[in-house]
This record gives C-alpha cells, sequence and structure tokens, in this order.
C-alpha cells in the first residue's frame, strides 16, 4: 500500500499539459504579476494555476517564489494530479531562477521538516528536471545547494525507485550525498540511511545493483558505492536483507570497502558480524586483519591460536580496542558500557592458551587479563605476582566482584599495604573488590588523597553501594563544612550523601557548586527552601536542584515570584512527585486558573480538570497536553485517571470503541488506560502509543497480542519482522507470547536478543518470563548431547538461558564449570526451573555450606535458600549482606538471611541498614530494632512508614535522638524525621503544628492513632496546611481521619469550609478515648471504637434523664 501511494505521488511519464490543464481555472497575466509583486497573497492560487500558467507570467516570480508558495501548500492534502503539476510547473522555470529559487528555499528549510506529501510531490518535479545530469560534480554541487531538506525524507527514495532510477545515477546519488554527510545533523543522517535502505531492498530482491556476470554491476565495493558513509547506520539484519552470506562476504572482504570501514564508527553489533564475515575465510591469518577490526574478533576467529599468537593478539587488542567512552554515528560520547559477551569471549579464549601467569604474561595480557577465572586467580597464580602486575592489572575494565575481591585478597597476603592516598589509588579498577571493613580501617587522610586523584575517582563509579557509603562517611569526618562536602565529593558519590549532611543551617551553598551535581529529589528538598529565597533568577538552577520543589517554601513565597518558579519548572521539564503536583496545583489555582496555563507545568493538567482549563483553550488541547504528561504519578486504576480517560473519550467524541491514530496522538499516554476492547477495535492504531506504557492488564495484554497475531498492523507479521520492528515494539516484548516470538526469523531475532540483554532496562524476573516463552516444550534426554557442552566461551553467551533448558544445564553443567563461572553464569536471566538445577549442583558442590566468598554471586538463587541453608553460611559483613538482599529475595529468605547476619553478631550499622533498606526495614524484629545506635539512623537512608506500628515506636525515638541537632532547621528537620513521624506521641505532633510542615494527607493517615485522636481542630489545621483541604476526600477512605472528626463539635468542624460531615453537634459531650503508650492493632483499636460509641451512648442517655427530670 505505501508503495502503491507513492507511485501516485511520483512519476516521470510525459506530461500532457491541455489534459491535465482542462480542468484548472485559468489565471491572468496580470493576478500573477500582483502576487510576484507582493500585492496579492501566494495562497490565493491553486497549485494547479500556477502550474498551468504561461511561462511567460511565470518569469515574473523572484527567488523567493517556492518560499512563499510552501506554506500556502504544506497543511493541504495532495491530489493524483499534483505530482505531474509539479513536473510541469519546475520546466517553466528558467534553469537559472530554478536554480536560485531552490538554493533559497535549501537555505530556509534545510533543518526543519517538510510536510511528507509535499516533500515528494515537489521532488518529483525537481529531479524530472534535473535528470539530465549525469555527472558527479554537478550533482554533488546541486544536491548541497538545493536538495538537500528533501533527501532528508526516506519516502524521496522509495520516490526514486518508482521512477526507476538506475543504478549508477544511485550510485552517483550515493556519492554526492557522501561529500556532505559530515555536514548533516544525525537526524537527517538517520533519514537518509532509511531512504537508501528502502531502495536497496526493493521488492524484497538481495543484491540490487550487484551481478556478478554483468559489466557495470560486478564491482564489490557495493557498500561504499551505494551505502558510504550511511553504512554507520546498517545493522546485522540489514545486511542480511541486502544480500546472502556469500555475496556479504565478497563484499567484506573488498579493499576499498574495508579501507571506507576503517575510517567509520559502525554499530557494535554490525561491527562483530563485518569482522566474522571477514575471518570466516578458509584459511584466513589473523595476522593480515587491519587493526580496526581486531576489536570485534569472535572466539571462533581466535580459537586455533598457540600462546605466540595469542599474546601478540592480545597487545594488538589493548593497543587499538579503546574500552573507554564510546562514539555513536553522532559522533557523540556515550558512557562506557559493560564488555560484550565477544570480548569476554574471545579474553576467555586467549588466558586459556595458558599454563602458566608470570608476571611478564599478565602484564602483557593487560585487559585481555579479564578472562582469567576466579578459581583460575585463586588457585593458579602467586600471590606476589599480582603485585608485580599491579600496574596493568589496576587497568583492565569489567572485572566482577568475585574476580576483584580475589585479587585484593591475594595482594594483601603478599603484604601489599595502603599507606596513603597513592597506594589505594594504585588499585584503580580493583578497588571494586575492597571490603566495607578494610576501607573503614583505613585512616580519613589516607581515602581523601585518594579522592583528589583522577585515577581513583574514575573508579568509583564501579564500587558498590557499600563502598560508596563508606566514602561518604570518611569524607564527612574529615569535611566539618556541607558547604566543603558538596564542593569537594566525587559526582559519583552524591546519590549516597545522606539527607542529614545536607542541613546547611546559616550557611549558604554557591549555587554553581549546587548545579554541578545529580540530585535526588529527596536530597534536593533538604536545601531547596534555603536556594531559592536567595537565588533572583530561577532559570540559574539546575533541574536537579528544582524537583525538590516543597510545600512549605511553596507556602512563603510571593505570588508573582511562585508563578516565575512554576514557569521555570515547566521550561526545564522538571519531573514532580504526586504531592509535589498537588501542592503546586493548589498554589497555582488558588486565586483562580491563570490564563496562561500552557506555561505551567504539563504534569498539574493531571489535577485539574477541562472545565478548569476551558478559559485558556479548548479541551482537545486539554487532553493533548494530558497526554503528554506523566501520568506515572497517579496510581493505576485511581479514580482520577478513570475520570480523566472517560472526559477525554467524550471531547475527542469517540462513542465506540475505535480510537483512530489521530485521536491517538492526542489521548498519548491516556492510551495506556483503555480496555482490551479498545485496542481490538482500533487494530494497529494504538501500538505506538501502548509501545510507551509501563505496564498492562491481562486483558490489555491479551487484546495487543491478539491484533499483533493477526498481522494487519503497519508492523505486517512476526515472520517479516526485522531488528528495527523489534526495537519499535521492544516496549511490548514482554508480552509477546510463544506462538508470536516463535514465528520472528532467527537469524534476525537471535542477534536483537542478545543486544537488547545486554541493555535492557527490565529486572532479571521480567527477562526471565521471556526466556520460559522461549524455552522449547519438549526437553532433551538426560544425557547430554555433543553439541551442549559447557565450555568457557558457552558461558559467555547472553543467551544461553534459551540454548540450554533446566534439563540441558542438569545433564552439561560440570561443577569445575559451575565453581569457574558462578557469578557470571547467575547474572543471567534463567527461569526458576533453571535455578533449582543450579542450586541443586551448589548444594552437591558444597555439601557443607556456601563459603561466604560466593555468597554476593548467588542473585537469584537467594530467592530459594532454605532456613537450614542460612545456618551454614558465615555472613560477616554487611557487603555480604547487601549483595544477598540486592537479589530482592521474597521477605521470607530475605528475614533469614538478616537474621543469620545479625546472629552472628554483625551490628545493625549504616551499611547493613542501607543494605536492609526501605523494602526489607519492616522484617526487622524488636530485638534487632533495639541494637539500632542514632548514629547508624543519621546517615542512613529508610522509610519505615509503612510497617507495623511497634516497629514504628521503636525507631521514632532513635530518629529523633539522631536528627537532634537539626531540631532548628525548618523544613530539614521535618523532611529528615517525616518517614519515621508514625511513632511520634502527640506532643511532638503538636510542636510540629507551629512550624509551618504541611503534612500531606498520606503522611498524617499513618501517624499513631492515639496521637492523632488528641489533635484539635488547630493543631490539625497547623500539621497539614495547604494540604488541609484532602482531609475531604478522605473522610471516605480513612477510618483514622473518620473517628477523629467523630470527636470534633460539628460546628468547628463547618468553620473549615471544607463538608466535612460526621462530627459532634452542639451540646454534646465529647468523650476522647484513652490514650496508650502501647499501639494498640486492629482488633484492640476496633475495641476502642465501640467502647467509645458505648461511653457517647451512656453520655447521650444521661443527657436524655436529665432533660426528663427537669422538665
Amino acid at each position: 500500500m505505501f508503495f502503491l501511494l507513492l507511485s501516485a505521488q511520483c512519476t516521470s511519464s510525459p506530461v500532457n499539459e491541455a489534459d491535465i490543464c482542462a480542468s484548472v481555472k485559468s489565471v491572468s497575466k496580470e493576478t500573477l504579476l500582483e502576487i510576484a509583486s507582493g500585492k496579492a497573497s501566494p495562497c490565493s492560487l491553486t497549485f494547479g494555476q500556477y502550474a498551468c500558467a504561461q511561462s511567460s507570467g511565470l518569469q515574473a516570480f523572484k527567488d523567493d517564489f517556492l518560499m512563499s508558495l510552501y506554506p500556502c501548500l504544506s497543511s493541504k492534502p495532495i491530489s493524483t494530479l499534483d505530482p505531474m503539476l509539479s513536473i510541469l510547473l519546475f520546466s517553466k522555470f528558467d534553469a537559472n531562477v530554478l536554480a536560485d529559487t531552490l538554493e533559497k528555499f535549501n537555505k530556509r528549510f534545510s533543518h526543519m521538516p517538510l510536510s511528507q506529501d509535499w516533500n515528494v510531490v515537489f521532488f518529483n518535479g525537481i529531479w524530472e528536471r534535473m535528470a539530465h545530469m549525469t555527472s558527479l560534480s554537478a550533482l554533488s554541487q546541486r544536491l548541497q545547494a538545493s536538495l538537500q531538506p528533501f533527501m532528508a525524507n526516506p519516502r524521496v527514495f522509495a520516490c526514486l525507485r518508482a521512477m526507476n532510477v538506475s543504478c549508477k545515477t544511485f550510485c552517483n546519488i550515493v556519492a554526492a550525498l557522501n561529500g556532505i554527510y559530515s555536514k548533516l545533523p544525525a537526524e537527517e543522517r538517520g533519514n537518509i540511511y532509511k531512504g537508501l535502505k528502502s531502495y536497496l531492498t526493493k521488492n524484497g530482491s538481495k543484491a540490487i545493483c550487484y551481478d556478478a556476470a554483468a559489466h557495470g554491476l560486478n564491482s564489490t565495493a557495493w557498500f561504499a558505492d551505494y551505502l558510504g558513509s550511511f553504512m554507520e547506520y546498517v545493522t546485522v539484519g540489514d545486511l542480511q536483507l541486502f544480500a546472502d552470506e556469500l555475496t556479504l562476504q565478497r563484499f567484506a572482504r573488498d579493499p576499498v570497502n574495508i579501507e571506507m570501514i576503517s575510517n567509520l564508527t559502525l554499530l557494535r553489533e554490525t561491527a562483530v558480524y563485518y569482522t566474522l564475515l571477514l575471518t570466516s575465510a578458509p584459511g584466513f591469518q589473523l595476522a593480515s586483519l587491519p587493526d580496526k577490526f581486531v576489536c570485534y574478533l569472535s572466539p571462533s576467529a581466535v580459537s586455533s591460536l598457540n600462546k605466540s599468537e595469542a599474546l601478540n593478539l592480545a597487545q594488538r587488542i589493548n593497543k587499538n580496542c579503546a574500552l573507554g567512552p564510546r562514539s555513536g554515528p553522532d559522533k557523540e560520547q556515550t558512557p562506557a558500557s559493560p564488555l560484550t559477551t565477544e570480548q569476554l569471549q574471545v579474553a576467555t579464549s586467549l588466558v586459556n592458551k595458558f599454563d602458566r601467569f608470570p608476571p611478564d604474561v599478565l602484564s602483557a595480557l593487560g585487559q585481555i587479563a579479564v578472562g582469567l577465572s576466579a578459581s583460575r586467580i585463586e588457585n593458579g597464580i602467586c600471590d606476589k605476582d599480582f603485585v608485580a602486575s599491579l600496574p596493568s592489572l589496576s587497568k583492565v575494565r569489567g572485572w566482577n566482584t568475585e574476580q576483584s575481591s580475589t585479587i585484593i585478597n591475594k595482594l594483601f597476603n603478599s603484604s601489599y599495604q595502603v599507606v596513603d592516598g597513592q597506594s589505594l589509588a594504585a588499585l584503580g579498577s580493583l578497588a571494586a573488590g575492597l571490603s566495607s571493613r578494610r576501607l573503614q580501617s583505613l585512616p580519613s587522610k589516607v581515602v581523601l588523597e585518594a579522592m583528589k586523584m583522577p585515577e581513583f575517582v574514575e573508579q568509583i563509579g564501579t564500587m558498590p553501594s557499600a563502598l560508596k557509603t563508606v566514602l561518604v562517611e570518611k569524607m564527612s569526618s574529615a569535611i566539618s563544612s556541607p558547604i566543603d562536602l558538596i564542593k569537594y565529593v566525587p559526582d559519583a558519590l552524591v546519590d549516597h550523601i545522606p539527607k542529614s549532611l545536607l542541613v546547611f543551617g546559616n550557611l549558604r551553598p554557591r549555587v554553581q557548586d549546587l548545579n554541578q551535581k545529580s540530585w535526588s529529589r529527596e536530597q534536593a528538598a533538604m536545601f531547596f527552601d534555603d536556594v531559592i529565597k536567595d537565588e533572583p533568577d530561577f532559570n540559574r538552577l539546575s533541574p536537579s536542584i528544582l524537583q525538590g520543589f516543597t510545600c512549605a517554601a511553596a507556602n512563603e513565597m510571593e505570588t508573582e515570584k511562585f508563578q516565575q518558579l512554576a514557569k521555570t519548572m515547566k521550561q526545564k521539564n522538571v519531573r514532580l512527585g504526586e504531592e509535589q503536583l498537588r501542592c503546586l496545583a493548589k498554589r497555582v489555582t488558588a486565586h483562580g486558573i491563570p490564563k496562561d496555563l500552557d506555561n505551567y507545568p504539563k504534569d498539574l493538567l493531571l489535577f485539574l480538570s477541562p472545565s478548569d482549563y476551558a478559559a485558556t483553550g479548548s479541551c482537545r488541547q486539554y487532553f493533548l497536553n494530558v497526554g503528554k504528561a506523566n501520568l506515572g504519578v497517579l496510581q493505576r486504576d485511581s479514580s482520577q485517571g478513570k475520570q480523566l480517560l472517560l472526559e477525554a473519550l467524550a471531547c475527542l467524541k469517540i462513542p465506540g470503541t475505535h480510537v483512530s491514530e489521530d485521536k491517538a496522538r492526542v489521548l498519548g499516554h491516556l492510551v495506556c488506560a483503555l480496555g482490551g476492547e479498545y485496542i481490538r477495535s482500533s487494530g494497529g492504531s494504538l501500538l505506538k502509543q501502548l509501545n510507551q506504557c509501563d505496564s498492562f492488564t491481562p486483558d490489555q495484554e491479551e487484546a495487543i497480542r491478539d491484533v499483533i497475531s493477526n498481522g494487519t498492523t503497519p508492523f505486517g507479521p512476526p515472520s517479516t519482522w526485522s531488528a528495527s520492528t523489534l526495537s519499535e515494539l521492544s516496549g511490548l516484548f514482554l508480552i509477546l507470547d510463544q506462538s508470536i516470538l516463535h514465528k520472528i526469523p532467527r537469524d534476525v531475532f537471535d542477534p536483537w536478543l542478545r543486544n537488547f540483554l545486554n541493555n535492557s532496562p527490565l529486572s532479571r524476573e521480567q527477562l526471565a518470563s521471556v526466556v520460559k516463552k522461549l524455552q522449547p516444550s519438549r526437553w532433551r534426554r538426560a544425557v547430554c548431547p555433543s553439541d551442549k557442552t559447557i565450555t568457557d566461551e558457552a558461558v559467555m553467551d547472553e543467551l544461553m538461558p534459551i540454548n540450554y533448558s533446566p534439563q540441558d544445564l542438569q545433564a552439561c553443567l560440570t561443577p569445575d564449570i559451575l565453581k569457574k563461572h558462578l557469578a557470571r553464569l547467575l547474572s543471567y536471566p534463567f527461569t526458576d526451573e533453571h535455578l533449582s538445577v543450579l542450586k541443586t549442583k551448589l548444594d552437591e558442590a558444597y555439601p557443607d555450606g556456601y563459603p561466604e566468598k560466593i555468597l554476593p554471586e548467588l542473585g537469584a538463587i537467594a530467592a530459594l535458600i532454605t532456613i537450614n541453608d542460612t545456618k551454614k553460611w558465615n555472613i560477616s559483613s554487611a557487603d555480604t549482606l547487601a549483595a544477598l538482599l540486592s537479589a530482592e529475595p521474597p521477605e521470607m529468605q530475605a528475614r533469614e538471611i538478616i537474621k543469620r547476619y545479625t546472629d552472628l553478631g554483625n551490628p545493625l550499622n549504616t551499611s547493613a541498614l542501607n543494605a536492609v533498606g526501605t523494602r526489607y526495614v519492616c522484617l526487622l524484629d524488636e530485638t534487632q530494632l533495639n541494637t539500632i545506635e542514632p548514629s547508624a539512623l543519621e546517615m542512613a537512608s529508610l522509610d519505615p512508614s509503612n510497617c507495623s506500628q511497634p516497629t514504628k515506636d521503636i525507631l521514632y525515638p532513635k530518629a529523633k535522638r539522631a536528627f537532634s541537632g537539626k531540631r532548628a532547621e525548618f523544613p530539614a528537620y521535618y523532611i529528615l524525621i517525616k518517614p519515621y513521624l508514625g511513632g511520634a506521641p502527640v506532643e511532638d505532633l503538636r510542636a510540629l503544628s507551629n512550624n509551618s510542615v504541611n503534612m500531606d494527607i498520606g503522611t498524617f493517615t499513618k501517624l499513631r492513632r492515639d496521637s492523632v485522636l488528641a489533635l484539635t481542630i488547630d493543631q490539625v489545621k497547623g500539621l497539614l496546611g495547604v494540604n488541609l483541604k484532602d482531609l475531604k476526600d478522605a473522610q471516605y477512605t480513612s477510618s483514622l481521619i473518620k473517628e477523629w472528626i467523630s470527636l470534633q463539635k460539628q460546628p468547628d468542624l463547618d468553620k473549615l469550609g471544607l463538608g466535612l460531615t460526621g462530627g459532634t453537634p452542639d451540646g454534646y459531650i465529647i468523650v476522647t478515648p484513652p490514650s496508650k503508650s502501647t499501639s494498640p492493632g486492629s482488633t484492640n483499636a476496633s475495641a476502642n471504637a465501640r467502647g467509645n460509641a458505648l461511653h457517647l451512648l451512656a453520655v447521650l442517655l444521661l443527657s436524655s434523664l436529665m432533660t426528663l427530670l427537669l422538665s
């Protein structure tokens, strides 16, 4: 359909002017002169009237004619005659005038998107006029001067294809585009490549413009001729579309192609595949491989090397393959990525060529030493040899925890000492293997010295969280001023600075120092109030600081200044949380809806309604903005979200369940709330928006699968998908079922999946669910097949969970391989069945319990441990505790892990509490909680607000003591103590009510029941501040608030003007329930409620009796 449409827009057929102009209203020469002189609008005539006008009349137009005409046409639909009218129009202009016209148009629109349809129509006429240009120099000049804005539209190349442009002309076009490649923006390069690809894959044929037997088409320099520098955008899937493997091998080995590609930056997977094409020739000698390609070798290419050849290759790799930040096709640097499968497999293959590793070999191996297994490091290399090789090994990137910690232990066993900053920094990439206990034992002076050295700072990002916490503690103990701390702390440690160290008191940090750091929302809230008081220009503040917006700060600002702040947040695209946005919405609309509402953050609209927006724009515009907002701030299935969707459907006049692509674009993220019936009725028109959703209901998932399985979407049936299709649908990847996944071509799917697994944002559990779908339904026999032998190289393949069933693992995984590569194996998204096999094999390998050194590597196996397992473990450090809990085991297993740690006498210090985290803090029992020192809470990051009341009651006094030195600092003290307020007695809440804390309703409903019920209306008003209005909705959802209301006098509640009901009428006596220091459970709470009712009933009866007696 797409190409049928294009063939209608593109034509090279002779134009019969009399026929196509017969129905066009003629225009006089005088009218044309008026338009040309500016006396009349160029939009007063149709495109056909210009094209059918006499040539003499058109000569009056100047070189800005096309610039004036284009805006008149760009928003209008094209007709079937327009391509021929385009040829006719451009044929009537003088060649020099047309050249000047196009050049001026090019300068104006070279970096602006043109209308897709009119782009093709214009190009059709212009190309027909230029078709005689066969010389490369003339074509290059015209492309650069006139055609650049047209060529950035991929459909133009399909147009060339529809016009049957010859391979020779196409080759000239590519050469001309190659000449301006370096001047093109990255987006235009990508669009042009899409166009080149569409031409080179026409009709599904392979090797377009190549015929070994045809003169003029037999050049194997095909990549250079037909893709040029645009090879930087080619994927492996694209290469396989262009030609079969044998032909690709011929192309890859062509000297012209090799020379060109040696100067380009290919996509990583493409470079690996290209290198494989080069090295797969029988008898190929690696010594002849250009240096550029040794960085992309596959393990098969190095399998036959001897020791000497392996060492030479390792040295070539070290010399030519920088493993720092990489550049992509846009030449922008990206952060260094983890080592790829191929890199690890090649490193493993090369080190396996050696039996011994004296210092000279270790040093010569350089980066390739990362292929050493932990067991080989432990048992095959002398301690002193590591000391001698430290200058080389410290620069190796990609050590896993077991490797680096094993080397560190062997270094210290060989009397290596850290005596100053230099000797600590000398550990380089191995520093991540230090234990937090060893790092904690070093003098702060030594640590600070090391942190002044760039080579040490570069390694901080690779360190585990426990080490980063220790580094911050060391810095804070040596640097007394929080201002100096934020000035000197390395960027990689910023997110580990506890909130308690960000209270500045009377000091004022420099905005420049704060702007240079990436703060979390909670951190920024600590100093937001101080910063905005002193900062006259909010534009100077980074989004990282502005996200710390607090209600307390907003309440104290003048209206005009507050509006400036809110508008700055919009300009800087600051992301706020629900509580912040609710506060912002209340303040912005306090005096009515502002007329310039569009200048405020889009997320604000989630807390308004279309009627609120009516004064500033249409409901369609409102929902267009809502669709771009971050709907994630609202809870899924919230009444607010449902109401927004209903109002949006009504606004867009969608009475049924079919949603057009245009209306889906308006709905934006609201599409994520549409039910399955809408998805099925709308076909593929919703897929692009659904691809951006975070999660789906079962009904939505089933509907999406039905739509995709039909094969009628713009993406086509799964059997025709390419790597780019998979990338476009990656947001839906998790919900694709086995029937869909198995239809995707394996030669497309496997390379894409390997890359996806390397860079996926999905959790291990989510990826494991995909692996389960890809497993065959019938398992192999228990005997290990010859093609399933698990070698060192096989373990390095990310697709191992897919290539090996649980039965394969049971039959083929040897204890030696398991021990050597445990960390690597447990980093893969194995299914629960796989993990069960791995645990069984581990149990067999270590019948007396797992040694502590492997505990940090257990990963997802932690979910399968039993009480008997943990009893055999020695968890002696917070590092091990953190590693075990980082796998997020179920609560039962997590409780046993924590218990084993504390039973062995280990303290719940800051590092241990951060390891436990908010996720597991509620699992701590009374004994464990009582061992926590207030100083540990001061530096830890915990939120026990959802824990049981006894837990909150124990932690609150400790937190109060921990932050006692900050008690005079508001709102900083409130932010610090807020997570613990669920255990606060009433007297502390009364004190807070005098400090404008603007407590959110969520925090209020989690306070102690007896404390809340003892508060007066004024005290609650003082606590909630701007959030007082939220009591109205909360009275229907919170039993605590309902009970508090029942204890207040209704006339006093009426004075609040909130519509609160259920208070005690005038003349009734209020009996406050007794306050207890111990918190009741749900049974006691209901008993108290019944007791209160009985008290009130007794009072009512007594009152009635007195009335009767006195009457």
